[in-house]
């Protein structure tokens, strides 16, 4: 079960990489994810007007991500059959009214109506935008993928910067200025739609037939796909540990003020934003299985060591482990992409959709063990997480896979 290697010469003569059109899209998932991190930034603004406990904040969490990760797939496969080319900027719409209803919510109800109508707008955008950037990498899937996802990952470190500067000094009514920022999204979505709709009449309904895939016998294609889904609960279990409570973390244990705690949130974010560059093209490059291992376990002595070390560690390793740990998913997508020949929507939904189910029981599942016990132990227990990693190991090598 060795390492798979890069794509072929034919895959990549498939065609040429659009860097306008990912360029577009990872700026739309900037946009995008970016309003939607607001909702992770103001958890202290929220605890505090609403009155909430930390079970409440994470069933916000659990509301939201549940939310687009049943719809994903769904949508995924239906475009698969039947695609959407303006489904997206109909994604972005979703988005932007849950960004107005947040803004206004006068009660909790309403806060959960809210982030449920944000994750509906993230399961049509995530899917079709992943496509679009298939679609537009000439062959270079990985590095495609990372740059569709180097967006929203950066989108997503802007969240508590903007939070920490407009929403906290001027209030949940604030949220409103960044329905700005989501019309822009549905102003450039709706051309890369025109695009779309062109390229799948080009193409015979978009699907990509000089695409290599692997062919696996069935089990061991099951095989693979649980220990792929074992990688994500892995991943994102973690990855909710600090999008979610890092900031209370801070504010706990080393007495930081809700302004200082974002900044450092801030810093996380951005190194994760830096790292999900890194993952796709070594992945189009030396395999994918490769990013993978070094992804999920290589993290593993910076998570042991971060709940002893004094505030400067911290900072420093959570920057190396958001570095280390974002580069996993470009290549578990891609992975699972190659895996399964002519399903480029339904995989994205799937696996975009057990990122954000994850997250969002992480947030709930740890918000509850931060009530019963402490912040600190959260994170104590999710040190161990990456050992999941060690299940790469029975990972098939694709690249023999193609050949056969």
């Amino acid at each position: 079960m060795s390492a798979s290697v890069g794509p072929s010469p034919p895959e990549l003569a498939a065609g040429k990489t659009s860097f306008p059109v990912l360029g577009a899209i990872s700026f739309c998932h900037m946009l995008n994810d970016m309003v939607q991190s607001l909702i992770l930034a103001i958890y202290p603004l929220l605890k505090g007007a609403f009155h909430l406990d930390f079970g409440q904040i994470g069933l916000i969490t659990l509301t939201y991500q549940i939310t687009a990760s049943l719809l994903q797939p769904i949508v995924g496969s239906f475009t698969d059959c039947k695609p959407l080319p303006y489904s997206l900027p109909v994604g972005m719409g979703l988005t932007l009214t849950g960004l107005l209803l947040l803004a206004t919510a006068p009660s909790y109800p309403f806060l959960l109506m809210a982030a449920a109508t944000v994750g509906m707008g993230s399961s049509v955008f995530h899917p079709e935008s992943a496509r679009v950037a298939r679609m537009a990498s000439g062959g270079q899937h990985g590095l495609a993928q990372s740059v569709f996802q180097v967006g929203g990952n950066f989108g997503a470190s802007l969240g508590p910067l903007l939070a920490a500067y407009i929403v906290v000094p001027h209030g949940q009514h604030s949220i409103a200025w960044f329905s700005v920022a989501a019309l822009v999204g549905i102003v450039v979505l709706t051309k890369i739609g025109n695009w779309y709709k062109k390229r799948k009449c080009r193409d015979g309904g978009g699907r990509h037939s000089l695409d290599l895939h692997a062919r696996l016998p069935r089990r061991q294609l099951w095989i693979a796909m649980a220990v792929l889904v074992a990688l994500i609960f892995s991943k994102y279990f973690y990855l909710a540990s600090l999008t979610s409570y890092y900031t209370f973390y801070l504010i706990s244990r080393f007495h930081l003020s809700v302004r200082s705690a974002q900044l450092y949130l801030f810093l996380f974010l951005g190194a994760v934003a830096a790292g999900t560059v890194i993952g796709g093209p070594i992945g189009d490059r030396i395999g994918r299985k490769y990013v993978i291992w070094c992804s999920i376990l290589g993290v593993l002595p910076f998570t042991l060591v971060l709940p002893y070390v004094s505030l400067f560690w911290t900072s420093f390793l959570t920057v190396i482990i958001g570095l280390i740990l974002a580069s996993a998913f470009s290549a578990i997508l891609v992975y699972a992409q190659e895996m399964v020949p002519g399903r480029v929507g339904l995989i994205s939904g799937i696996f975009f959709g057990l990122a954000f189910g994850m997250a969002g029981m992480g947030a709930a599942a740890l918000g509850r063990l931060a009530d019963l016990t402490s912040i600190e132990t959260v994170y104590k227990v999710c040190s161990f997480l990456p050992l999941i990693g060690l299940l790469t190991a029975f990972l098939p090598n694709l690249r023999h896979a193609q050949h056969r």
